[in-house]
This record gives structure tokens, sequence and C-alpha cells, in this order.
């Protein structure tokens, strides 16, 4: 097989492979009535069915990256893909409520594994830095449209068939992904990074440590901020994660090279993530809960409001992501959530009275527009100052960033709304969220805008030294 077909190949299996993690955790939304009509557990059972998943992604994704840059990231995104397609079964089959939590539980896990190595195959694979923005920008595209997807291919599905549907129908997509890796990527193609030990205390501190506040912020809306549970769990985070930072500075083989927060892009890159993400989620968890109990809308029609986001990051995605690779990253992570925020915050002039056409399609269309012109470059930026060593820690250090500050952005936005509209969101307390939101949005374009730097074209120096 010649290289460019393999790469190509290559591309469409990191593209599948993501694309049924994140499917699967946008379509089980729309089972969770049916779950809960069959298995029983309550709204306690409906929320760990979500809330196992979040938990065991977010707390071991970067231990996943890590393993990539150790033992080969084909290696690792093929075993990814294998367990989540085996958790996928026992989820279908789970006879009790219990079972199936503990099942989503491990497909956060294996989730955990491919996320990471997804991307940092497409590094590894694309050399080229023109083509690997296009291919960076391929996958976001791709990847995003499995958002849109979801929801709608999970009510079709419970419309024909049961609720265990919608995780038996993962199996054929990972059997075609694992043919792909196969067939395509050669096991020599991929470099199996210096060699090193496993990092177990780094991984046992930083799984730990991110663990607890994604429980404390899972938690919290339920609980509140002043709860012991959620206090605690965000104060043993913290303690945790220093003790995390300060074992990787005097162990011979850490997990997470701190050298890589030495580099400008991605230090900021990922402080930029943070802003951005937390108000991404902000924007469609308020937007859906408003369009829903506030103007009326069924789920079917509020999900399908935010359709064009997806679609203009689908056709526009690859472009801007070779457009970055050409004229440097800076104007588009700077302009592109600038533009974003603008579209935000024509939401916060709506009334109880929504024209879609009027009042939500413009908004869709800006955000949309200034979220694709973020994204890839955004990404490619983070992975870019990684290419000649750990690609798989710093996808999993981005990707641990964007799933924390989803969290957080819902939870701090969430609180501001609260204060205006009490328990129950009201068209005030939702202008209020999406005033924050775009400050959210804003704050990293600004952030982007100055730190920033475009490459000069000298190649990154690798993270760690070959082993003499």
């Amino acid at each position: 097989m010649d290289a460019t077909r393999a790469r190509t190949l290559t591309l469409v299996a990191t593209i599948l492979g993501s694309g049924i993690a994140l499917l699967d955790a946008t379509v089980v939304n729309v089972a969770l009535p049916a779950i809960e009509d069959d298995l029983g557990g309550g709204l306690a059972g409906q929320q760990w069915v979500v809330n196992a998943y979040l938990l065991t992604l977010g707390s071991l994704i970067l231990i996943g990256g890590s393993l990539g840059d150790l033992y080969g990231e084909r290696r690792i995104f093929g075993l990814g893909v294998g367990a989540f397609g085996v958790a996928s079964v026992l989820c279908a089959l789970a006879p009790t409520i219990e079972l199936l939590v503990a099942a989503r539980a491990l497909q956060g896990m294996t989730s955990a594994l491919l996320t990471p190595a997804s991307l940092a195959l497409i590094v590894t694979c694309y050399s080229d830095e023109k083509e690997r923005g296009a291919a960076i920008g391929t996958w976001t595209a791709w990847v995003g449209i499995a958002t849109v997807i979801g929801p709608l291919a999970g009510g079709w599905i419970l419309g024909v068939g049961s609720w265990r549907w919608i995780f038996a129908v993962n199996v054929p997509f990972v059997l075609v992904t694992l043919g792909l890796i196969w067939l395509a990527v050669e096991r020599g193609a991929v470099r199996s990074g210096p060699k090193r030990r496993l990092d177990l205390a780094g991984a046992a501190l930083t799984s730990l440590g991110l663990a607890a506040p994604v429980f404390a912020l899972v938690e919290q809306p339920k609980r509140g901020w002043t709860d012991p549970v959620v206090l605690g769990g965000l104060a043993a985070g913290a303690v945790l994660l220093a003790l995390f930072v300060l074992w990787e500075r005097r162990t011979p083989d850490p997990m997470l090279p701190l050298g890589l927060f030495r580099r400008r892009n991605f230090t900021i890159a990922n402080i930029e993530t943070l802003l951005v993400y937390a108000g991404l989620s902000s924007l469609f968890f308020f937007l859906t809960i408003f369009l829903q109990q506030v103007v009326g809308w069924s789920a079917l029609e509020s999900g399908l409001a935010s359709v064009p986001v997806t679609l203009i990051m689908f056709a526009l995605s690859r472009r801007f992501g070779a457009l970055s690779a050409r004229f440097g990253p800076r104007i588009f992570m700077g302009g592109g959530p600038l533009v974003a925020a603008a579209g935000v915050l024509l939401l916060a002039r709506v009334d109880e009275e929504v024209d879609y056409v009027v009042d939500v399609l413009p908004s869709m269309i800006l955000f949309g527009v200034g979220l694709t012109l973020t994204v890839a470059p955004l990404t490619a930026t983070v992975m870019a100052d990684a290419v000649r060593g750990g690609s798989g820690i710093a996808s999993g250090v981005n990707n641990a960033v964007a799933r924390v500050a989803g969290l957080l952005g819902i939870a701090a936005v969430g609180v501001a709304v609260a204060g205006r509209s009490g328990a129950e969101l009201d068209l005030s307390g939702f202008r209020i969220g999406m005033v924050l939101t775009a400050l959210l949005v804003a704050a990293g374009g600004l952030i982007g805008l100055i730190g920033i730097k475009n490459p000069a074209g000298a190649q990154p120096e690798p993270l760690v030294s070959s082993p003499s």
C-alpha cells in the first residue's frame, strides 16, 4: 500500500474510533428515560449512567496519553478501540442498573485510551505541517458531526427498537476501525517513543487528582458548593495534583514531562482551551434548557437548533486547519473566539417568543464560524509542540483540560444563573448566562491573540533525550 493511501486510511480509522466514543457519550442522554423504565434506579441511576463514563474518562485520559507514548500509538489506539467494543457489548447486555453503570465506567476507561492516541496517530503519520493541519481539520469536522448525529440517531433507534441497540450499534464500527488499523497502520510506521518505565506513582496521583474534582463538579448541581463532598473533592484534587507535579519534577521517567509547559504556545493553547470549552459547554447546556423549558420547544427542535454549527465545522474545518498551517495559528486562535463570542452575545437579546431564523440562526452561524476558526488551529498548535516526543501525553493534557473545562463552565455560569433566576431557568437568568458565556469565550480569544506566537519554522526540541 502506498504511503498516501495508508495515511488516508489511518485518518479514517482515527475518525471512526474517536467518533464512536463521542457518539456514545451523546447518544446515551436520549436513552436515559427508556433505561430507567427498563432497569429502574430512578434519577440517581440515570445520572450515574452518564457520570460514570465522565468520571473514568476525565481521570484516566492523561494516563492513556502517556501509554501511547510509551508503547506506541497504534497499539494503544487498537487496544482502546477493541476494549470499547467489548464494553459496549457489556452495556447492551447489562441486566441491572448497577452493572450498566459499571460497564459505562469501563467504556470511559477505554475511551481514555483511544481518544488521545487517535490524535497522536495523526501527528505521527502526517509529518508535513500543512498536511497535518488539514488532517486535524478533517478529524475535527467529522468528529464534530458525531455530536449532532448522536441525539438524532438515538431518537431514531429508540423509535424502532430497544435502548440496548444504542450500545450494540457500536460493534460494527469497532470492527471496521480495527480492520483499518491492521490494514493501514504499519507497526514500524509508528514511533513507539523512548524506552522509559511506566510512572506508576504519577499515574496514581494524576488519576486520583483528576477523579476527585471531576466527581465534585459532577455532584455540585445536586449537592451545592458548600457540601462537604464537593469541597472535599475539590480540595483533595488540588492537593493530589500538587503532589503529582512535585513527583513529576523529581522522577527520572515522568509520565508528564513538565518541559511541555515551558513551551509558550502549548501552555497558552491549553489556557485558551479551558476558557473556550468552558463557554462551549455552557452555551449548549443553557440554550437547550431555555429552548425547551422557557420557550416550549421539543427535545428534537432544541437539538436541531445547533445543527448549523456542526455543518459549518464540517464544511470549513479542513480549510481553516490548512490555512493555519500556512499563515500561523495566532490570528485564527485570537479572532475565532471573538467571532464566536459575538454570536453568543446575540442570544442575550432574545425574549420568550423566539423566532429561530431571526433570533437563533444568526447566533449559531457566527458562533459556528468562530468555533471553526479556532478548534483545528488550536489542536494543531497543542500537538505541534510535541511532534518529536510526547504527542500522546500532549493530546491527553488537552483532552483533560477540555473535559474539565466543560464541567467548570456549566458549574461556574450556573452559579450566576441560579442567583438570578432561582431553581428554574428563566429569561433573565438565560441572558445573564449568555453574557458570562460570551465573556469566557472572548477571554480565550484575547489570550490567544496576545500569547500565541506563529512558528518561525524551527522544529521543536524533543521532550526527552533518547537513551544512549
